[in-house]
């Protein structure tokens, strides 16, 4: 089985304004797109329970054109907020990036 990593060719995480997350996940070809589109595993669910955020709150989207899949959910603190450690959330992505696709 690969992982979300080896399929896309990308995996970006950054901030959405000083209260969202967004992690974009951009395919070479049709095929990586359909797999990572279709899994059971990179989904809403799974964003929920990795960052901890309620699922009802992790909004996704599929940018067939671009072969795009796209996950945003709510900061866990506001951005720049005193204990807040990832101002541009670039590294968020770095949780998903092993996932089985």
């Amino acid at each position: 089985m690969a992982t979300l990593g080896e399929l896309a060719k990308y995996i970006r995480s950054k901030g959405a304004g000083p209260f969202w997350v967004t992690i974009d996940i951009f395919c070479e070809d049709e095929k990586s797109y359909e797999m990572i589109k279709n899994s059971n595993n990179i989904s809403a669910g799974y964003i929920s329970e990795t960052y901890n955020v309620p699922e009802e709150n992790v909004k996704t989207f599929y940018l067939d054109n671009l072969r795009v899949v796209k996950f945003s959910y709510p900061r866990p603190k506001i951005q720049g907020s005193k204990y807040e450690n990832d101002m541009h959330s670039g590294q968020q992505y770095v949780l998903i990036a092993d996932a089985d696709v």
